[in-house]
């Protein structure tokens, strides 16, 4: 696996979003780095994204010129990364299939996850920094995914725990601000191959309770720092997986998946929104679009 590059005439857009009024905010546009999945700092006055293998740092007043931040030999980053409740570390999904935290101000970084033939995907970590949820995974020599499920780990190291074992693929887990829920997408309630839907669980894997329904295939939910919304990736019916470059939706709802809003219409999906992209202050959101340059767009 190799980090995403932009195609011919493709730019990458960062934007941040009133939730409640709409009013978007153009952050950052690059015609040279793919970047994606941004989160906020815990001050509220810097995003994190990563783009080319590295994690950047885009401070939200004065310049928005973005700061790569050197890890070293760290192995090159996807974007699966959540920073620590202790807002000095961050833990990134590498493409050596593994889960490491690392400095959020740069430098070395420690592995996290096992060697127990698997590929981790990191989506999120509990509010008191004890626990990471993430998606694992083995892959067949031809390069078949097994199902995903989802598993914990402590942040420090050590046994893992599956809380979900079926055919079914899940995907995208991430806590609740309470500790209570883990939210995730699953196809478990799906007829057709791809169909999506947003689940919540007990943080040990019981009481799986369905919270969308519709004909969209809905992706990554994340939880308002306050617990009461849910913003959500929702992608075209039919779709499989969570690929790039289509017309997706930003959209939000009420923690038990009630009152559905559209807050932003993209090109995007796979890099939109995979990581929690909520303002500390859970009144605005971060995303990213790609568009394509047309002779309409100079």
């Amino acid at each position: 696996m190799t980090p995403r590059t932009l195609a011919d005439g493709q730019h990458s857009r960062i934007h941040i979003v009133d939730v409640d009024s709409g009013e978007t905010t153009l952050v950052l546009e690059s015609s040279e780095i793919l970047f994606e999945a941004p989160n906020w700092s815990l001050d509220g006055e810097s995003l994190y994204v990563n783009g080319d293998g590295s994690l950047f740092k885009i401070l939200l007043a004065g310049s928005s010129e973005p700061e790569r931040i050197d890890h070293g030999e760290l192995p090159a980053l996807n974007n699966d990364h959540v920073l620590d409740p202790d807002g000095e570390h961050v833990f990134v999904s590498c493409e050596d299939g593994h889960i490491h935290r690392a400095p959020l101000a740069g430098g070395s970084a420690v592995r996290i996850t096992n060697e127990d033939g698997r590929l981790h995907f990191l989506h999120g970590v509990s509010p008191d920094g004890a626990e990471l949820a993430y998606i694992g995974l083995t892959a067949d020599e031809d390069g078949t995914w097994s199902p995903p499920n989802v598993f914990t780990i402590p942040t420090t190291g050590g046994e893992d725990t599956q809380l979900t074992d079926d055919r079914f693929p899940d995907d995208g887990s991430e806590y609740s601000p309470d500790g209570t829920w883990i939210y995730f997408n699953s196809e478990r309630a799906s007829t057709v191959p791809g169909h999506a839907q947003i689940f919540r669980m007990r943080r040990d894997g019981s009481g799986i309770e369905q919270l969308t329904f519709d004909e969209r295939v809905n992706w990554f939910p994340h939880v308002s720092p306050d617990g009461a919304r849910l913003a959500y990736v929702s992608f075209p019916p039919g779709t499989e997986g969570h690929p790039p470059d289509l017309d997706v939706f930003v959209r939000t709802c009420a923690a038990d998946g009630s009152g559905v809003r559209d807050v932003a219409h993209v090109l995007g999906g796979q890099g939109t929104m995979n990581v929690h992209s909520w303002a500390p202050d859970g009144s605005r959101l971060a995303y990213v679009d790609y568009p394509v340059e047309t002779e309409d767009r100079p």
